[in-house]
């Protein structure tokens, strides 16, 4: 019997193309050359674009004049008091912060308080908040935008007939005028009584939270936090001759005169973005709070515990670690949704600067690069805060 020997094949003379490592990179390099080649091809197209219809590319706009005026804005700004298409940005930019900023505490407090109404044994308050849930998240936002500022707030008496609030405060159709706070001499000793009281609550609810994990020992936060954050202004307040007036709105001809008006549209994006996020933020909590084990309850009910503090202090504090990571998704689908605020007519960055400022200069390329830029940024930071205190939150390996 003679057997036949095998060829062997050295690995040398393998084909270079059936290695994975070696494939693998060949076919990452061949998809930054078609990337990059797309991207040239774009922009070599714009530029073409932009000399064929005689449209100077660059940045020179942002300090030419701008030809309007913006009725909402949380800085200085006029046509006619020389204010720059750079200005018009920064007027838009705060106003979807501010928005933004208001709708993600807000909805994350609503949001908590629907899921957790969700899981009562309540039968009246769970399926109130059931319907809650379905009727928000199944109707377009767009939609309820335009029922808040159409079917709510246009319907409101004209300004002389305004619906007088408490402390002086009026409601119409152009908006909630409040009183105009004035600070006398001595009255920036209030502002920083306030500020203190916030650092403050903040130390000491830090320290409390240390010492509760240490001994087991509870303080009362939220009493202290009273007394810093209202009490001790308040005392100021009273001490210092009270060195605050008010402005109150007034009417004058078929307008109001005073006070801090605050526009419909703000309110309707306000509502909208808060009340629809609320609905995606109360299932994550009730999926966040279902995730925690039966045992656990039973454990602190066996301790003698009531159903309230079982829930904040034994319940929640483990559910946060499956809240945390949609609740990101949320922030950031909150603050990007916030550019509907162009179909109400609320001054956002969008409405402002890739509407407004885009039409006068023509500069359509650099506008919405500027703005894809920023949202881009404000999702990246959100997240960078968010995931650290998802870290601070997760369970630590030994």
């Amino acid at each position: 019997m003679s057997s036949i020997p095998s060829e062997q094949v050295s690995p040398g003379k393998a084909s270079l193309f059936y290695d994975p490592k070696i494939r693998g990179y060949v076919y990452q390099i061949a998809l930054v050359a078609v990337v990059a080649f797309l991207i040239w091809s774009a922009a070599s197209n714009a530029i073409e674009n932009l000399r064929a219809q005689k449209i100077a590319s660059g940045f020179g706009f942002w300090h030419n004049a701008a030809g309007f005026d913006i009725n909402q804005k949380l800085i200085p700004f006029s046509a006619s008091g020389g204010s720059t298409y750079g200005d018009a940005f920064i007027v838009g930019l705060l106003n979807t912060l501010l928005v933004a900023g208001l709708g993600i505490i807000l909805a994350t407090f609503l949001g908590f308080f629907v899921g957790v109404a969700r899981l009562s044994n309540n039968w009246v308050i769970s399926k109130l908040a059931m319907i809650y849930v379905e009727v928000i998240r199944n109707v377009p936002l767009l939609l309820q935008l335009f029922f808040w500022y159409n079917a709510v707030l246009k319907p409101l008496p004209n300004p002389r007939d305004s619906i007088k609030l408490p402390t002086g405060a009026l409601l119409n159709n152009r908006g909630l005028y409040l009183p105009d706070p004035q600070l006398g001499p001595g009255g920036s000793l209030i502002v920083w009584a306030f500020l203190i009281g916030l650092v403050a609550t903040f130390v000491f609810r830090h320290w409390a939270r240390k010492q509760q994990a240490a001994t087991g020992r509870q303080y009362p936060i939220g009493w202290v936090a009273l007394g810093l954050i209202v009490v001790v202004p308040l005392l100021v307040y009273f001490v210092t001759g009270r060195p605050v007036s008010f402005i109150y709105p007034e009417l004058a001809g078929f307008n109001l005169r005073g006070g801090i008006q605050i526009f419909p549209e703000f309110v309707a994006l306000l509502i909208g973005l808060t009340t629809y996020t609320a609905g995606f933020i109360a299932e994550v909590v009730r999926a966040g709070i279902l995730a925690v084990s039966k045992g656990q309850s039973e454990a602190a009910h066996a301790l003698g515990l009531r159903s309230g503090p079982t829930l904040k202090l034994v319940v929640i504090p483990q559910a946060m670690r499956v809240i945390i990571p949609p609740l990101t998704s949320n922030y950031l689908n909150l603050t990007k949704n916030s550019s509907l605020a162009v179909a109400i007519g609320y001054p956002d960055l969008v409405q402002v600067f890739t509407g407004t400022v885009l039409n006068q200069t023509g500069q359509a390329v650099e506008v919405v690069a500027i703005t894809m830029a920023v949202y881009l940024t404000i999702s990246l930071v959100t997240s960078l805060f968010m995931n650290i205190y998802n870290k601070r939150m997760a369970l630590v390996e030994r």
